[in-house]
């Protein structure tokens, strides 16, 4: 398969994510690499950290890469990982640097880039070649590794440029994380004429309420398990810290917590595939969620629905699709009548809508969907234009 190709601007970059199956030997050897890897990277960062507190000088990428250059020659737990592999290592760091000051700049408060814990660190990447597919035998090759056995689920399209490889380990099961480049897409698919919308408000009752009225109910799946994980949690408590058998009952904590992701993010991908396989126009609040799960008594609830991912997911499957995706501002959606626009106050636990000037009477979260709906300019554009003929398949509320 190509490894080569040049991304240029615009081209839209994707990520598959298959499952391995190392053999005892090739595992032992994964937690070798992020071992070696762990140690570059806090070396790197405590060389960085000593630099500036001695000498008030900076440290490049590109001198500690020479510095690493050296190093292999006598170090054989160096050598025994790939050389890009290591260089990736220290370009993760520099990375983490460049964030750190952007942010900054910006005026925030960030914190400094920290020492990586023995199991803080869980992923290696190949940036550019050493790994190779092989779909006849379903395999991952790998250099100095060996072959082995992955879980093709989905195919790459064969047009795509392979860039990376990252083998990523989540508790006790192993990922190979392929990032692609998609070629550009077909001028008809790049953006769809706007034919149907959808207006969006997502809650917690509902984890979305569609502006026609209907709505898609909260999975729920932390609250549902949170018996499961106090008792896994309440066993950890009772092992001695720093014991093996705490170790392990901390990977039992962090399987069942696996579980619980894995069945939101299935849940998230087939929402979003739905919704975009129906709307040419979805639009959002544009929320500012780091903010909202400052609140104590909403945090757990916010971060269990996980309105972020599911937009993250539409954003994407919509790129591919020519659908469009728009956010809007959420300032008062729920306050304002979507019928006449006047302002009717509402607290939390006021569910139904009722306007005291034109006397329209909705659901709180239907109400707000269709005010999110009518914020969005490519819909009043749309609507605009089905005057001329075109249509738009949206019923005026």
């Amino acid at each position: 398969m190509n490894l080569q190709g040049n991304i240029g601007r615009g081209v839209m970059k994707r990520t598959y994510k298959f499952r391995l199956y190392p053999t005892t030997p090739q595992q032992a050897t994964f937690t070798q690499w992020l071992t070696t890897c762990r140690c570059v990277y806090n070396n790197a960062l405590a060389e960085r950290k000593d630099a500036w507190h001695t000498h008030q000088q900076a440290v490049s990428y590109y001198e500690q890469a020479n510095h690493l250059k050296d190093a292999k020659k006598t170090n054989l737990f160096l050598q025994a990982v790939h050389s890009q592999v290591l260089q990736d290592t220290l370009r993760r760091l520099d990375k983490t640097f460049k964030n750190f000051f952007r942010r900054l700049k910006k005026g925030e408060k960030p914190g400094y880039p920290r020492f990586k814990g023995k199991y803080r660190y869980d992923s290696f990447t190949y940036p550019q070649s050493g790994f190779a597919l092989d779909y006849h035998n379903k395999k991952l090759r790998l250099s100095k590794i060996g072959s082995i056995t992955i879980t093709l689920h989905r195919p790459i399209p064969t047009e795509c440029v392979i860039k990376t490889c990252t083998i990523k380990r989540d508790v006790d099961h192993w990922y190979a994380c392929v990032a692609v480049a998609l070629p550009d897409p077909a001028p008809d698919t790049q953006q769809r004429a706007i034919k149907s919308a959808i207006g969006l408000d997502v809650g917690l009752k509902s984890l979305l309420t569609l502006h026609t009225g209907e709505t898609i109910d909260n999975p729920r799946w932390l609250r549902h398990s949170e018996k499961k994980v106090a008792k896994e949690q309440r066993r950890k408590d009772r092992k001695v810290k720093g014991s093996n058998n705490r170790h392990k009952q901390n990977r039992k904590v962090a399987q069942v917590h696996r579980k619980i992701r894995h069945q939101r993010k299935d849940f998230h991908h087939k929402l979003s595939r739905k919704l975009v396989d129906s709307y040419d126009l979805i639009v959002y609040e544009n929320l500012r969620i780091t903010n909202m799960v400052k609140n104590h008594h909403l945090a757990k609830s916010i971060s269990d629905a996980g309105w972020r991912q599911l937009m993250r997911f539409t954003e994407y499957k919509a790129e591919e699709a020519g659908t469009l995706v728009e956010y809007v501002n959420a300032y008062n959606t729920t306050q304002l009548c979507s019928r006449c626009g006047q302002l009717v106050p509402k607290t939390l636990a006021t569910r139904i809508h009722r306007c005291p000037y034109c006397g329209l009477v909705l659901a709180r979260d239907h109400n707000s969907a269709i005010t999110v709906l009518h914020r969005s300019i490519h819909y009043v554009e749309a609507r605009s234009s089905s005057s001329s003929g075109q249509g738009l398949s949206v019923e005026p509320v």
